[in-house]
């Protein structure tokens, strides 16, 4: 069975209903309902996919997190059923949904059994770039010399090079030594998985993403870097002795640099993802009328192809899979 093929487009529709019952709340103020909103979507609509799925990243632990736990089985089980490990972001960035600000996402990562890494800790720090950068990027370099590198390889100035980083205040030295070096700077306020994957666009609006963030952020843009031929460095970043711990007892190393490949296993990954707010990888969900559209990103790991895909809902007819209600309702 070609498992890329088979639940790729799939996985859009999962993305799609989050994002069009996530939308709803665009500008809301609450994040914490359009995240439920999303995540209730996203569950109901695995429950008609003929798939043996396990959550490995999700919206936490089961006692954290009514639906999406880790460790979650979803789908319909059927005897022929593949078996597939699943990373989900019901919105990465529900702040920006909740604010109506640009890049907010609904994400979702699939692989065989075991290809979806499960990081032990909460932050880890980043690098990601795309293939033009591939085998010259060292995390553990400063930043001066990785700007030098990117540069010469991409053919440009470092004043021309833009780097894109979390604005927060963990970042304050950073930020000051890529403005000494004269590099351009896009800062973000959330939704760092849309730009980690913008650094593989060929575009050039974004030529490096650094910094300190999500671990399960890490995992899902690793799944879309890979299929997209560039590559993410990922080092783990204990926040308190709890974490050191489960780092030391779970068979991670503290000091190694994990690349792309060992955050997304394998030729079978498949990465999804739909827009919920403008933004600069998608264009966010539009109403018109009884009408809603979206726009969508799907990728396979084993053919490098990337698929757009703009999808017209029409409201009269069209309902929203819901697991809470345990019925189908409208968005």
């Amino acid at each position: 069975m070609d498992l890329q093929r088979d639940i790729s487009l799939n996985m859009v529709r999962v993305t799609e209903v989050a994002a069009l019952k996530a939308s709803r709340w665009m500008g809301n103020g609450d994040k914490n309902n359009a995240d439920k909103a999303a995540v209730d979507g996203m569950r109901g609509m695995m429950d008609l996919l003929d798939i043996k799925g396990r959550i490995v990243i999700g919206e936490g632990e089961k006692d954290e997190a009514p639906m999406l736990y880790i460790g979650e089985q979803v789908g319909s089980w059927g005897e022929n059923a593949p078996e597939v490990d699943i990373a989900v972001d019901p919105i990465d960035g529900t702040r920006l949904v909740a604010n109506g600000l640009p890049n907010a996402l609904a994400v979702i990562a699939v692989g065989e059994r075991n290809a979806i890494a499960y990081l032990p800790c909460f932050y880890v720090k980043k690098l990601a770039y795309g293939s033009k950068l591939r085998g010259f990027m060292d995390i553990n370099c400063s930043i001066r010399e990785n700007l030098k590198v990117a540069a010469a390889k991409l053919n440009k100035t470092v004043h021309e090079l833009t780097v894109a980083i979390l604005d927060r205040d963990r970042h304050k030295d950073y930020i000051k030594e890529i403005r000494e070096c004269g590099a351009r700077i896009k800062l973000i306020t959330d939704g760092d998985v849309a730009a980690a994957i913008a650094t593989c666009m060929e575009d050039g609006r974004i030529d490096l993403y650094l910094g300190i963030g999500g671990a399960p952020e890490a995992v899902l843009a690793a799944a879309a870097i890979r299929c997209m031929g560039g590559d993410l460095q990922v080092k783990l970043t204990p926040k308190d002795d709890q974490e050191m711990e489960k780092i030391l007892t779970s068979g991670y190393d503290i000091d190694k640099v994990y690349f792309a490949k060992d955050l997304a296993k394998g030729e079978n990954v498949v990465f999804a993802c739909t827009g919920i707010t403008d933004g600069d990888l998608l264009p966010g969900i539009k109403f018109t009328g009884q009408k809603a559209i979206s726009h969508s990103l799907v990728m396979r790991n084993k053919t490098k192809t990337i698929r757009y895909i703009q999808a017209e809902h029409n409201l009269k007819y069209k309902t929203i899979p819901s697991k809470e209600l345990k019925l189908e309702t409208s968005i």
